[in-house]
């Protein structure tokens, strides 16, 4: 059978798709349909498309124009492009660049999405047009994570989402309860430093120890969350020299593949009517999963509910984020949360927390080592402020500019997505002369903005420096890992803005300035500078950062426990 580019055949009951896509062809026989219900089908969808395609003709679309972009295929729009061009970030990315445009239209399937890569139009979208794009879409992958909508990150606009939103903001990241939750904090501070001078100690004929830094950092961030959370680090029984278990590796390996997953440009949330075929494999993917993080999460919830049913935690103070949620009541004395809701939001406020910290915190380790002035000035700086007979806190973080700047420097040049959450138009608009039409998807592109020549000078070079300067010239700024302007994305903006950014900060700078205050770090012996190659399918290091340390400070500096 000849092979038709850009097109996908329903020949008999053998549904082909190009052999480009990589998806493997499926024999509808082994779902004993019979032809004439798959020709249904499509009719249907034609149908359907004709229709909403008719709804959507108005006024406003009539004076203005959709921004540019590639021409669809009727019904499925520029999903056999998509498909074709992996991974398709890049594909969007390499064609908004050949058509000179820093904004695009692409339909897939009935879908218009809306890659942005310039922070004036960026802003447009999330500060003066906020409320027209503060809903959410509805895919596969955020169904899952979600427990069906039931969240504050990913449920589209309405009442469960504003429901959802005034929890987290107000009871699990507002400025009071992170304070309140500050010791569990520093105990994974501590914990971090005590793990890396403990496996120094075992090769101390050599002064130190490679470490794998993308292990340290994730691990790191899944201790900090599920402390703040579960008042534990570990889900078994544990190391006694403060490393992780089986069980957290998986935990957090399982999280980062669900989120891998999130907004993945799956044709099942273009083409909803193909989700029961799983043509990409992406739902078992992410399943399975989904299965894995609830394995260890449901659990503990489930036996903590029981214990404040029964009157076992009668007249007990909340000692974590989990207490928290399961004693909140609403205005008649009821429980405010589902047992759903409560697994629902801790899954999904975990999830949302591992991923940028450790992420940031890789590349800017990696980008360091390789220019050791830079790494050194960041040491420098610690030991001015903090000095050498404690370890830094939080509470140093307002002096800690430079070490600011590098984490800010590792978010702007190395994000961990491609695109921010998509953000869903309410209602027909303009944006830039641009007819956007109800229903849209944008996706504020993170490494166009953060990479944008127009904005930064040299984007492709990490230079913290280029963070110190105020925005006038008048002086030095104080850094914030928030970029409200929008030049790059760090926390994002608007209602739909992430409201753990302070957490999210709090985690990022401490675990940068540890690593930084408490060793020296070089590339492994043999290797005289670390492999800054980009992942092929995403934008992590292509290979995760294996990285020498020593300690630098004096031995009774460092946690015995």
């Amino acid at each position: 059978m000849a092979k038709i580019p850009s097109f996908i055949a329903l020949c008999n009951t053998t549904l082909w798709l190009d052999s480009a896509t990589n998806l493997a062809i499926v024999d509808l026989n082994t779902f004993f349909l019979p032809s004439m219900f798959l020709a249904s089908i499509g009719l249907g969808l034609l149908i359907k498309f004709t229709v909403n395609s008719l709804r959507k003709q108005t006024s406003v679309s009539a004076s203005f124009p959709l921004p540019p972009g590639p021409s669809p295929w009727p019904i499925l729009g520029s999903i056999p492009d998509l498909l074709r061009n992996k991974p398709s970030y890049r594909w969007i990315l390499g064609l908004m660049k050949e058509m000179n445009t820093e904004i695009a239209c692409i339909r897939l399937g009935n879908v218009h999405v809306i890659p942005v890569t310039s922070p004036d139009l960026a802003r447009e979208f999330l500060n003066k047009q906020d409320t027209v794009f503060a809903s959410r879409p509805k895919t596969m992958a955020t169904e899952y994570l979600s427990r069906g909508f039931l969240t504050a990150v990913v449920t589209p606009w309405g009442d469960q989402w504003k429901k959802m939103r005034r929890v987290v903001s107000s009871e699990m990241v507002s400025h009071v309860r992170l304070r309140w939750l500050l010791e569990k904090r520093n105990e994974e501070a501590n914990n971090l430093v005590f793990y890396l001078h403990n496996q120094c100690n075992k090769n101390s004929l050599c002064g130190g120890q490679v470490f794998n830094l993308r292990l340290l950092t994730r691990q790191f961030s899944g201790n900090v969350i599920r402390k703040m959370i579960f008042n534990k680090r570990y889900f078994g029984k544990g190391r006694e020299d403060g490393g992780p278990g089986t069980e957290e590796i998986e935990h957090v390996d399982s999280a980062f593949e669900v989120l891998s997953y999130v907004y993945a440009f799956g044709i099942q949330d273009y083409l909803p009517y193909l989700r029961w075929l799983d043509l990409d494999g992406h739902e078992k993917i992410v399943s399975r999963a989904m299965g894995v993080v609830n394995k260890y999460h449901d659990p503990i919830i489930e036996e903590r509910i029981r214990q404040w049913t029964d009157g076992t935690m009668k007249n007990k103070v909340p000692e974590d984020l989990l207490d928290v949620l399961i004693s909140l009541k609403d205005e008649h004395g009821k429980p405010l949360l589902s047992t759903e809701e409560i697994k629902a939001q801790a899954g999904e406020l975990i999830l949302a927390t591992v991923d940028n910290p450790a992420n940031a915190v890789e590349w800017a380790m990696a980008e360091m080592i390789n220019q050791p002035d830079i790494l050194r000035k960041a040491a420098e700086e610690i030991d001015l402020v903090v000095g050498k007979s404690r370890w830094v806190q939080e509470s140093d973080f307002a002096k800690l500019n430079y070490v600011k700047a590098c984490a800010r420097e590792a978010l702007r040049l190395h994000p961990l997505a491609p695109f921010n959450v998509p953000h869903v138009s309410i209602s027909d608009t303009v944006v830039a002369g641009y007819f956007i039409p109800k229903g849209s998807h944008v996706l504020l592109s993170r490494t166009g903005l953060g990479q944008n020549p127009r904005i930064w000078h040299e984007p492709l070079k990490f230079n913290p420096e280029r963070h110190l300067m105020s925005k006038d010239g008048s002086g030095v700024a104080d850094v914030d890992l928030n970029e409200q302007e929008l030049r790059f994305i760090s926390f994002s903006t608007g209602r739909r803005g992430c409201v753990g950014s302070q957490l999210g900060t709090a985690i990022t700078i401490m675990l940068l300035a540890r690593l930084i205050q408490g060793f020296d770090w070089s590339a492994p012996p043999g290797e005289s500078v670390i492999d800054l190659s980009e992942s092929a399918n995403d934008l992590l290091l292509a290979k995760p950062l294996f990285a020498h340390g020593k300690p630098r400070l004096d031995l009774h500096i460092y946690p015995v426990e």
